[in-house]
């Protein structure tokens, strides 16, 4: 008799490098671009900038269905529509 076991496995990193050092690096040469001067800020500029990647690249792998990317990104659907309608994403 064979046990089929269905359940869900634990979540596996596939990336060679975690997505922090993609931002350490976008940082980095940030801060190399100043040339020595002070951003200012610079958190809700990083912050805006990774959502309307993050939420313009689930769109795009879910079509355009807003309750798929919700449950991607482990949001509330109305929440999502709010950043899609600030980052021009939707009319």
């Amino acid at each position: 008799m064979t046990v089929v076991n269905d359940a869900p496995k634990p979540f596996q990193e596939r990336r060679r490098q975690p997505l922090r050092s993609a931002a350490y690096t976008a940082i980095s040469n940030y801060f190399a671009d100043l040339d020595g001067q002070q951003p200012g800020n610079l958190y809700d500029m990083m912050i805006a900038e990774v959502e309307q990647a993050l939420f313009s690249s689930v769109m795009e792998r879910t079509h355009g269905n807003q309750s798929k990317a919700a449950a991607i990104l482990g949001i509330n659907r109305s929440t999502l529509r709010k950043k899609l309608r600030l980052y021009g994403l939707i009319d």
